[in-house]
C-alpha cells in the first residue's frame, strides 16, 4: 500500500503535471496574414506593463520588428467538448509586440485589437474593442499555367476611430509547416493573465525586408490610424515581413 500511494506522486513529481496541470479553454482552425513592423518607440513602451521589455530581434526573419499586426479568420471556435463555442466563428485582428518579461523571459504580449464578434470584447486579454464597420474577403485564383493568385481585403472600424484596413494581393507559395510549437499570450492590461496557445501552421513569407525571399506581393496597401493606434501608426511606420498562414490549427490554455 506504501508503494503504491509514493509511485503516483513520484511520477507527477518527475513529469511536472500536477503541479501545473492545464485547462483546455477551446480549439479553432485558422486562417491569418501576418505584418511584421517598426513603429515609434515612444508610442510602443508605454503599452507595456511595468518591468516588461521590449525583445526586438537583431537577426532574422524577424529583425527590427517590435510589432505584429495580425488579421485573423478563426473559421471554426470549438469548446474543450467539441460543440462550437459562441457563435462558432469570428473574424478580427489584433496586435501583439515581442517582449521579455520581468524575469526575462520571452513571451508575446496582446496590447490591442478589433473584433467582429461584439461579445467577443474586450476578450480574454481586455484590449479588444468591437468593431463597427469590419468585412473580410478572400479569394483565389487558378488558370492552370499561371501561378496561383490570392487576394485580400480587411477592413475594421472602431466608434472611438481605430481604424484597421489590408489590401494584398500575391502569388501564393507552398509554405513551409513548423512543428507543434507552444506561445504565451500575455495581458498588456492584466499581465498577470496569459494563455498558451499550442499551435500548428503553414507559413509562406511572401515579402522580407532582412532575408529577402523573392518579392511575391503584386499589390498592397495599409490603412492604419485613428483613436489609441494613432501615435503607433503615424507615418513612420516600416513594414518588414509580409507573411501568409495558409492554416493554424490551435489549441488554447489557462495555467
Amino acid at each position: 500500500m506504501i508503494r503504491g500511494r509514493l509511485v503516483p506522486i513520484a511520477v507527477c513529481a518527475l513529469a511536472g503535471v500536477c503541479a501545473h496541470a492545464e485547462t483546455l479553454v477551446e480549439s479553432s482552425a485558422e486562417t491569418r496574414f501576418q505584418l511584421d513592423l517598426k513603429v515609434p518607440e515612444a508610442a510602443l513602451k508605454p503599452l507595456l506593463p511595468e518591468g516588461w521589455t521590449l525583445n526586438i530581434a537583431a537577426q532574422g526573419a524577424a529583425k527590427d520588428a517590435n510589432l505584429r499586426l495580425v488579421f485573423i479568420d478563426r473559421v471554426t471556435i470549438n469548446g474543450p467538448d467539441g460543440k462550437p463555442a459562441g457563435k462558432g466563428s469570428n473574424r478580427l485582428v489584433y496586435l501583439v509586440a515581442p517582449v521579455k518579461d520581468p524575469a526575462g523571459a520571452n513571451a508575446q504580449l496582446v496590447v490591442g485589437g478589433l473584433t467582429e464578434d461584439p461579445a467577443d470584447a474586450p476578450g480574454p486579454f481586455g484590449v479588444y474593442l468591437p468593431a463597427s464597420t469590419h468585412t473580410m474577403q478572400r479569394s483565389t485564383s487558378s488558370t492552370g499555367s499561371s501561378p496561383i493568385m490570392d487576394s485580400q481585403d480587411w477592413v475594421f472600424h472602431a466608434a472611438s476611430g481605430e481604424h484597421l484596413e489590408l489590401h494584398i494581393k500575391y502569388e501564393r507559395g507552398t509554405g513551409n509547416r513548423a512543428k507543434p510549437a507552444d506561445t504565451r499570450l500575455y495581458s498588456a492590461k492584466n499581465p498577470a493573465f496569459f494563455q498558451i496557445s499550442r499551435q500548428e501552421q503553414v507559413l509562406d513569407i511572401l515579402k522580407n525586408s532582412t532575408t529577402n525571399p523573392p518579392d511575391r506581393v503584386k499589390e498592397f496597401s495599409l490603412k492604419a490610424s485613428g483613436g489609441s493606434y494613432a501615435g503607433l501608426f503615424d507615418g513612420s511606420e516600416k513594414l518588414l515581413s509580409w507573411d501568409n498562414i495558409l492554416w493554424i490549427n490551435r489549441s488554447v490554455f489557462l495555467p
